[in-house]
């Protein structure tokens, strides 16, 4: 079944910033036949139409596109179907594709995803990557079936973890690297050489897709632990906290060990303000905080923050204003 990379007929399904990378490459190099996103939706404090990344990327490039609002629709199979594929590749689509989707190219289907399956199959694994502590992460290019990211491995690369890295910044790194993969991958499959590799499903483990709640900080955690999860955090949903009854956006933070004076204070007790940030206590050591953004206002450092409402040690953050208070990713 080979063919030249150029003639190869190749649908492309994504949607975000991530996505972007391999659709650019793909574009160079085949012939991406049609592009298939999410529909533009409200944005921003004004709740303006926008579109995805991936849709305006493809106006730009001049390239077919279509934004179904759903992909089982007869009316989007026919469209699919109609434009003979080679190959269905995918991205970061944000949606399941269905079967009668997936068994349209002839040579079927394959997807990106940022992890080194089978560990954290679903919708938010380098978040997850990052509050477990992991030092490694990686991209899995895998074909496609019904059952989400279980297939067969084509290509796989690890990738470390930066000790401050946040999610943002290390999911634009493995979007780098998913494009080269995923091109690479294309490329084998087209001279017929793509291995498949039988994922471990008695060791897969799954995550869900992240909900605002999921950022709330739960000041009986060790600070590490706390710390940790701000980076995984960032730049959605954000870890958050509340202080007088308002939220309070941790945007970076550093666990520190515990100092003599936070020793006998309850978990989110401010023990210190100083230029270098805000001292807080926590279940197991201390956290720094570095920059903060309260609710309404703009990213600023933590002592900037301190100055203006006048943040005093032995006060308490979190608690009795946050009902529920937890971090559940």
């Amino acid at each position: 079944m080979r063919r030249p990379l150029g003639d190869l007929r190749v649908i492309f399904m994504g949607t975000p910033e991530f996505a972007l990378p391999a659709l650019r490459a793909l574009a160079e190099a085949v012939q991406v036949v049609l592009v298939v996103t999410q529909p533009d939706r409200p944005a921003g404090r004004g709740r303006r139409l926008t579109s995805p990344p991936v849709a305006r990327f493809a106006r730009e490039r001049g390239l077919p596109l279509l934004q179904p609002p759903g992909l089982r629709r007869p009316e989007v199979v026919k469209v699919l179907a109609a434009l003979q594929p080679d190959l269905l590749v995918t991205a970061a689509y944000g949606r399941i594709i269905p079967e009668e989707i997936l068994a349209l190219p002839r040579w079927g289907a394959i997807n990106a995803h940022p992890s080194l399956l089978p560990a954290y199959r679903g919708a938010a694994p380098v978040q997850r990557a990052i509050a477990d502590g992991l030092a490694e992460t990686g991209v899995t290019v895998l074909y496609q079936t019904a059952e989400l990211d279980a297939g067969d491995i084509i290509l796989q690369e690890r990738v470390p973890i930066g000790p401050e890295e946040t999610a943002g910044e290390l999911e634009r790194r493995l979007a780098d690297v998913a494009a080269r993969l995923l091109l690479d991958a294309v490329r084998l499959i087209a001279e017929g050489r793509a291995p498949r590799r039988p994922q471990d499903h008695s060791a897969a483990t799954y995550v869900g897709r992240l909900r605002k709640e999921d950022g709330r900080i739960d000041w009986a955690r060790p600070a590490e632990e706390i710390a940790r999860l701000v980076r995984a955090m960032d730049p959605w949903p954000s870890a958050y906290t509340f202080r007088g009854g308002r939220q309070v956006t941790l945007c970076r933070a550093r666990a520190e060990p515990q100092v003599s004076s936070a020793a006998e204070r309850e978990p989110g007790t401010v023990v210190d303000v100083s230029r270098e940030g805000i001292l807080i206590a926590t279940g197991r050591g201390v956290l720094r905080l570095l920059e903060v953004q309260p609710a309404g206002g703009k990213r600023m450092s933590a002592a900037a923050f301190a100055r203006g409402p006048r943040v005093c040690p032995g006060e308490r953050w979190g608690g009795a204003d946050a009902p529920g208070d937890s971090a559940t990713l």
